[in-house]
């Protein structure tokens, strides 16, 4: 079961945002994350909680972020509803698409996991409900990932396999990189993975 710490910056100017600390494990289900969000100053500032099927199919997540909470799953596409810090409003939202996103790198993972790339095949179109930052205000995105590169690397517990995705974000054109070992990712634009006491666990092929 991976456990560690990611750091968070702004991807544009770097500016710190705080850290994730977080443990992850596959189980009979499928896959689930859970992590607790720490501010530069040190202070609890939110939590992610992530569970998908083996398919990569959210069937629970919950998110929590400057008092504010969406929680959600895969219903008829994806069913959210977010609820304000007084807990007096809750709003309710429905999309036809396969997954969700935001700043946590467990929502890399998820994708990663729900779209099966396979090394060098075409860029695949994705539909994501994204809660964005400070609030978890929900916002459609469309993205085309590919599997660019799948290399293997050689470590004090054995060969380790690291792939490397491009991300393109389908209305402003901007195109990242981001690399995932298993259930881990390594790097992306705002993530930098700080610390791991055990290795990635890696997925089952279905």
């Amino acid at each position: 079961m991976p456990r560690g710490r990611y750091s968070l910056h702004d991807p544009h100017d770097h500016t710190p945002l705080g850290e994730e600390h977080f443990h992850c494990a596959p189980g009979p289900s499928g896959w689930r994350y859970v992590s607790q969000l720490t501010g530069p100053d040190g202070d609890h500032r939110g939590s992610v909680d992530l569970a998908i099927d083996e398919l990569g199919r959210p069937i629970r997540m919950e998110v929590n972020a400057a008092s504010w909470q969406v929680r959600g799953a895969a219903i008829d596409g994806v069913t959210w509803v977010r609820t304000d810090p007084t807990g007096t409003e809750a709003t309710e939202g429905n999309i036809a698409a396969p997954g969700f996103t935001g700043t946590s790198p467990a929502f890399l993972v998820a994708t990663a996991r729900l779209l099966r790339l396979t090394p060098g095949a075409p860029a695949t179109r994705v539909r994501l409900l994204a809660l964005t930052d400070p609030v978890l205000a929900p916002r459609t995105v469309d993205q085309a990932w590919a599997l660019v590169a799948r290399q293997e690397h050689p470590t004090d517990s054995g060969p380790l396999l690291v792939d490397e995705y491009r991300v393109s974000a389908l209305d402003t054109g901007e195109v990242h990189t981001i690399h995932i070992a298993g259930d881990v990712v390594l790097s992306a634009p705002g993530i930098e993975l700080e610390h791991l006491e055990t290795p990635p666990s890696a997925f089952e092929e279905q």
